[in-house]
């Protein structure tokens, strides 16, 4: 059994054929979906697809760092806003993206280090988005870590010493599609680390694994990722499926 431990599979890409994407990855042998936020207009899709099969998908709360703009400070009031009415199992997706826009990167920090402090008051893990931004997010989680802090690097695409700095942390790394694409050079680092740091995931509909690269993703190919890391760590895939199912697990207190 399988845990996609980052999916949007409530967006509207899968409008049209949602039902059949959830069938797809239930017979893919998938046990638990993690639904990670973007910001205030993605909260009633993610809680209204939570609500329709209860025990499958689990809501997270955040501000994702491409949707913090001049208006960030009221669309984290009415995160908060939800936050106490209903129950999510994490803070995310939250971080610093310095890929698309580097203007609203002070703003970008605020929102992320206010968050942190949701997660560490509730002792929730955190899913931190990084791009083209690992040294301003390690900065950032230097100066208020503590044991209550906790959470994943979704979609890792670093070094072998990036890795080493979140373990270290005790962070777990999120690995998805990208492991399989042929000069990302993301399995040759994948293999040198153990995967009980390892948590996988989809991002669907983004990042579809190879042979369905370029593709609108879907749950169901956490298959071909879990199937690439067990292949090169030369173990089952049935393996793979059970040290990470059992990783997301301790982390999102399924």
């Amino acid at each position: 059994m399988f845990i996609d431990s980052h999916s949007h599979i409530y967006s509207s890409d899968f409008s049209l054929d949602r039902d059949e994407v959830i069938t797809r990855a239930l017979e893919a042998g998938i046990e638990r979906i993690v639904l990670p936020n973007i910001d205030s207009s993605s909260i009633k899709p993610l809680l209204d697809l939570t609500d329709t099969i209860p025990g499958l998908f689990f809501p997270l709360l955040g501000l994702h760092p491409t949707s913090v703009k001049e208006d960030f400070r009221k669309e984290l009031l009415i995160l908060e806003y939800w936050l106490a009415k209903r129950k999510f199992y994490g803070i995310g997706e939250i971080g610093i993206d310095l890929f698309w826009d580097k203007s609203f990167l002070e703003e970008q920090i605020e929102a992320f280090t206010t968050q942190i402090d949701w997660a560490k008051s509730r002792k929730f893990p955190i899913v931190i988005h990084v791009r083209d931004s690992f040294k301003e997010v390690m900065e950032q989680l230097r100066k208020v870590y503590n044991h209550d802090l906790h959470g994943v690097f979704h979609s890792f695409t670093g070094t072998l010493e990036e890795a080493e700095q979140i373990i270290e942390l005790g962070f777990k790394i999120g690995i998805n599609g990208i492991v399989t694409f042929k000069n990302s050079g993301l399995s040759e680092t994948v293999q040198k680390i153990d995967p009980r740091h390892l948590l996988i995931e989809t991002d669907s509909p983004w990042l579809a694994p190879v042979p369905h690269r370029g593709k609108r993703n879907e749950c169901s190919y956490i298959v071909t990722v879990a199937a690439k890391i067990a292949e090169v760590h030369d173990v089952s895939i049935q393996k793979i499926a059970a040290i990470t199912s059992r990783n997301a697990k301790e982390l999102f207190g399924f």
